[in-house]
């Protein structure tokens, strides 16, 4: 019998809905391992502003977080399905420190990996860092499924922010879409499974990737390709700042601030009107390397 390890952190729970209905239709022919990292001090939601805005500068960095003990049952396994979500166009600090753990390490290398991501909108550069981590220790990645909240922008900011703060996953005010993936991308995510299970099977995860990608019609919108592009550079200016000026917690709470004031202005001020003019004066001309670059981001080298 195969056996398929799923490793994740959720915060939210949203992931670990993800990941069962992904392995949902999975057969009995294989055995599935659910393991849920939990942090020594976890991150507890829905988040306090100023902790979350705190947690900008390490996660950028790459600083993990300390993880409890977790138990894998196998010392190999056939096929490791990873789940994650970005903070900050980055992994999450809790995936982060996974890597910091021989236990886990140990077992991905030589070993096919899928990446499931649950995210707002951008995923892209976290997904970069991921595949540098994967190869660091040797791991095959053979597929990533990104599911993301598919409405405009601005909007599933508004009600991304608005679950995190309260904990509430409904229609604030009764007239923005829920926050986060769909109910419907979420109950959809078995069709994933008997791919993967097929893959497994033969062993042969060659084509794994744009088996996938027909059947989920994954999207990168390109005004979001845009703004993500340029704005992990700015985090990282951003990261190097507040962590050089975390002398004293005093003068972190300073930078941090300034941060966020910088992230909802450009948010909801730079943004719209950079994606206008780029749309006015570019797009006629981009339009086919942009979709050219939307696919490749698609796939997974």
């Amino acid at each position: 019998m195969k056996k398929i390890l799923v490793i994740h952190y959720s915060q939210t729970g949203q992931l670990t809905e993800i990941l069962n209905s992904v392995t949902k239709e999975i057969s009995s022919n294989c055995i599935i391992e659910n393991v849920q990292i939990l942090p020594k001090n976890d991150f507890l939601f829905p988040w306090k502003t100023n902790v979350f805005f705190e947690e900008m500068a390490d996660t950028v960095a790459l600083n993990g977080v300390e993880l409890n003990d977790f138990i894998l049952n196998e010392k190999k396994y056939d096929l490791i399905i990873l789940g994650y979500q970005p903070w900050f166009l980055s992994i999450s600090r809790p995936i982060t420190g996974l890597f910091s753990c021989e236990k886990f390490t140990n077992i991905i290398k030589n070993t096919p990996v899928i990446t499931v991501i649950g995210a707002r909108n951008m995923w892209i550069n976290a997904q970069k860092d991921m595949r540098i981590l994967l190869h660091k220790f040797e791991a095959n990645l053979v597929g990533n499924i990104p599911l993301i909240d598919k409405n405009p922008n601005l909007i599933s900011a508004l009600t991304i922010s608005y679950w995190m703060f309260t904990g509430r996953k409904d229609r604030k005010w009764g007239i923005f879409p829920k926050p986060g993936v769909s109910d419907e991308d979420i109950n959809d995510a078995y069709v994933y499974g008997k791919i993967i299970e097929n893959h497994l099977e033969k062993n042969d995860f060659e084509s794994l990737q744009t088996q996938l990608m027909d059947k989920g019609n994954f999207s990168i919108n390109w005004d979001i390709l845009f703004i993500e592009e340029r704005a992990k550079k700015i985090f990282y200016v951003w990261s190097k700042i507040i962590l050089k000026n975390s002398i004293s917690a005093k003068r972190k709470k300073r930078f941090v601030l300034a941060f966020r004031v910088y992230l909802t202005f450009a948010l909801f001020i730079i943004s719209p009107i950079i994606l206008s003019l780029y749309f006015i004066l570019f797009r006629i001309f981009l339009i086919k390397w942009e979709k050219t670059k939307i696919n490749n981001y698609l796939q997974i080298n």
